[in-house]
């Protein structure tokens, strides 16, 4: 029975460590870029868009479309460096496994 105990402790500790370490997530940052680093975005660990920034040589009235693609790829961008932060940050508790829901 205290071999079940001690597991349990582990088991409750690891789940203190994991929520921590999401809760850190949301105070940790990435940018993605797009069009040479005319518009930027930044995003938390958490996937929310903290900051879009746009560059005035970015905005061309004539074509809109070419700004909308630079924000769309920038978003892109920080979202992909944003999921590659949280599976090194909660890696390290699944050991490297996607567990769908966590993060």
């Amino acid at each position: 029975m205290g071999n079940m105990n001690q597991m349990m402790k582990q088991v409750k500790k690891m789940q203190e460590q994991m929520l921590k370490a999401q809760e850190e997530l949301g105070t940790k940052t990435v940018e993605g870029t797009s069009g040479g680093g005319v518009v930027s975005v930044e995003v938390n660990g958490h996937k929310k868009v903290l900051a879009i920034n746009i560059k005035p040589e970015a905005v061309d009235p004539d074509d809109v479309e070419m700004l909308q693609d630079l924000v769309m790829a920038a978003v892109n961008d920080a979202m992909t460096k944003a999921e590659e932060l949280a599976n090194k940050d909660m890696g390290k508790f699944t050991g490297g496994m996607n567990i769908p829901g966590l993060f």
